[in-house]
């Protein structure tokens, strides 16, 4: 088949963001599509199949269409264009950048970097419990924390109340010095990181001292009624039935709860069955109450980490359909 050549018009100003140190980015979309991009005077020439030409024309001119906004291009954008370019989608990376949720203690914007991350923003807005399942590095935390802080400014809620299951993470860490707060801080640092990022440590520490921002393991919930207060259940995961229960049990009026976990990493002993798990069965039908299911597509940290959850998706799936075969295999004979 011959090959097709179309030549793209790129603004001399954006062609390095666009291009990435060493011609990174340009390297990568032509590894994607089989394409081949030549530098022209006025832009990049493509060459290749029809298919090739229109898929990576969508790229680029989905990364044009950001760093026409002044935004710094970076490899998981790139990712995710080619992503949707793949997909066929009819959306766009500029369609990421409408919904502000708040920014932080530096002025970078925190804002949803995928569809299913813009997905599960809009889902926390409209339902009063979303469960926000996926694997590490899908933003399920920090957006719940952005959401959480940005309804406490609003003054729609009178408080935000953060916790997790203190459960060690295949390890046993032994006695731990100090008081209780300073036994159970460790468990719970990721919390206050995502705090400390969004809010600064000095309105952090603030609202803290007032009771309006509460970080406390799951076992301190037990017998409360937490009213008008934004509830955010962390590696819910490492929950057990009982504990789940007695965590959805504690919610009062006017409160918003958002529960996340990644349900392949479990901490549990052998052969526990996770709270998150039974929860997400049983509640699944009710309305107002919203699954959202992120994806190694929708991971936002180093692109390594996006190949590496890939892998693992890749490997259980395998283990699953194995496991399968064998189990029929046993009923036939």
């Amino acid at each position: 088949m011959d090959a097709n050549e179309v030549i793209m018009e790129i603004p001399a100003q954006h062609m390095a963001n666009i291009c990435g140190e060493y011609d990174l980015y340009l390297k990568k979309i032509e590894r994607s599509f089989h394409a081949t991009l030549v530098f022209r005077d006025n832009g990049l020439k493509i060459i290749g199949s029809e298919d090739e030409i229109r898929k990576t024309r969508r790229v680029l001119e989905d990364l044009m269409s950001v760093a026409v906004k002044g935004e710094q291009i970076t490899e998981q954008k790139v990712d995710y264009a080619i992503g949707l370019a793949m997909e066929e989608s009819t959306s766009f990376l500029t369609d990421l950048d409408k919904d502000i949720i708040c920014h932080t203690v530096n002025g970078k914007p925190v804002k949803a970097k995928t569809l299913g991350q813009q997905n599960y923003v809009s889902m926390m807005r409209e339902k009063m419990i979303v469960f926000g399942l996926g694997p590490a590095g899908t933003g399920k935390t920090y957006l719940a924390m952005a959401m959480a802080i940005t309804a406490f400014k609003n003054n729609e809620v009178n408080r935000i109340i953060m916790t997790r299951p203190a459960i060690e993470a295949g390890e046993k860490l032994g006695f731990l010095p100090g008081d209780m707060q300073s036994k159970v801080d460790p468990y719970l640092r990721p919390l206050y990181d995502a705090l400390y990022q969004i809010m600064g440590a000095e309105g952090f520490n603030r609202n803290m001292e007032r009771g309006l921002i509460e970080v406390a393991p799951l076992a301190y919930m037990r017998g409360r009624t937490l009213d008008n207060a934004y509830i955010i259940l962390d590696e819910a995961q490492n929950t057990t039935p009982a504990q789940m229960k007695m965590f959805l049990t504690r919610i009062g009026f006017g409160s918003k709860v958002v529960i996340t976990g990644d349900a392949t990493q479990k901490d549990l002993a052998p052969g526990s069955r996770s709270g998150l798990d039974e929860a997400v069965s049983i509640l699944k039908n009710i309305e107002d109450i919203a699954i959202c299911n992120l994806t190694s597509k929708d991971v936002v940290r180093h692109p390594l980490v996006q190949k590496i959850v890939k892998a693992y998706e890749d490997y259980d799936l395998k283990q699953k359909q194995r496991q399968t075969g064998a189990s029929k295999r046993r009923k036939r004979t």
